[in-house]
């Protein structure tokens, strides 16, 4: 089965989404990763006009929704970071609910717009003087509506370990997955990001392939520091990561993220997509 190549939408958060999906159309992607989020999709304003609109944009440049990012909050705009917060795990109870409840819109939203996954974040920051063992509880209060509305919706909720969030690493994951037990929860593999922990992507991806639902893929400097870069100028071997994801994960989209080049995103997918195609072509791989 060919690999298939998506594009997130959160590197084109000057345009509107009708914009994004007809670009990333022409940067040569047949999926789009949709942005639960402003300017794009941001559910809780999102009226069936506009999402009629979405449906037509993705009928008329040839694209399918390979996840639904909801794991970036612009539109709640925290000043201290605006995609980790609010997060899951914050000891403002209030505040958390956003999370929670945003989380639920966005499963409905994926439910509307056909697509089978929504992605989010790996618990919060551990807020001052706040327990491993305290965020943990809470995020599994916290989550466990949300995994009956996704089964109730027919979608998956992916985690995705993040580094400096409260699951950083697959073994992290593993635990929380056990504890939680519910059919609808998922991975949402990133790539730079195991890289940035010391985990070898392609080591991981038969490890976890019976979790991991989605990927995400860019690049990481060889420091390791966490700053999504366009693959082929960072140090991760993606003719080996296409490989291990052709053997153990054939089928599931591959979505390339690169919201740091709003600047400048069409240059970034077609560079992404260039590498990630000749890699595929040395490791023997047809691209879909």
């Amino acid at each position: 089965m060919p690999l298939r190549l998506a594009f997130s939408s959160n590197a084109y958060l000057d345009v509107p989404v009708e914009s994004a999906i007809e670009r990333i159309a022409a940067a040569g992607y047949r999926g789009i990763e949709l942005l639960a989020d402003v300017p794009h999709a941001w559910p809780a304003g999102l009226l069936g006009v506009q999402k009629q609109a979405i449906r037509a944009a993705l009928d008329r440049h040839g694209l399918m929704i390979s996840n639904i990012n909801a794991f970036m909050m612009n539109a709640v705009a925290d000043p201290r970071q605006p995609y980790w917060h609010p997060g899951w795990t914050d000891p403002d109870r209030h505040y958390r609910a956003i999370r929670r409840e945003h989380t639920k819109r966005a499963l409905r939203l994926a439910a509307d717009l056909g697509a089978h996954s929504i992605s989010t974040e790996p618990g919060g920051e551990l807020a001052p003087g706040q327990s491993r063992e305290e965020a943990t509880a809470i995020f599994y209060d916290e989550i466990m509506p949300c995994l009956d509305v996704a089964a109730d919706c027919g979608v998956t909720l992916l985690i995705e370990p993040e580094p400096g969030l409260l699951i950083e690493r697959f073994g992290q994951y593993l635990e929380f997955a056990e504890r939680v037990n519910h059919p609808a929860l998922g991975l949402n593999f990133d790539v730079g990001h195991a890289y940035c922990v010391g985990e070898d992507p392609a080591e991981w991806v038969p490890r976890m392939k019976a979790h991991t639902r989605h990927y995400h893929v860019e690049d990481i400097a060889a420091t390791r520091v966490h700053h999504h870069l366009v693959p082929g100028e960072g140090a991760i071997d993606f003719d080996a990561v296409l490989q291990a994801i052709a053997e153990h994960s054939p089928g599931l989209w591959v979505t390339v993220e690169l919201y740091p080049y709003r600047d400048r995103p069409d240059e970034a997918a077609v560079a992404a997509r260039t590498h990630l195609l000749a890699s595929a072509s040395r490791a023997g791989l047809e691209v879909g």
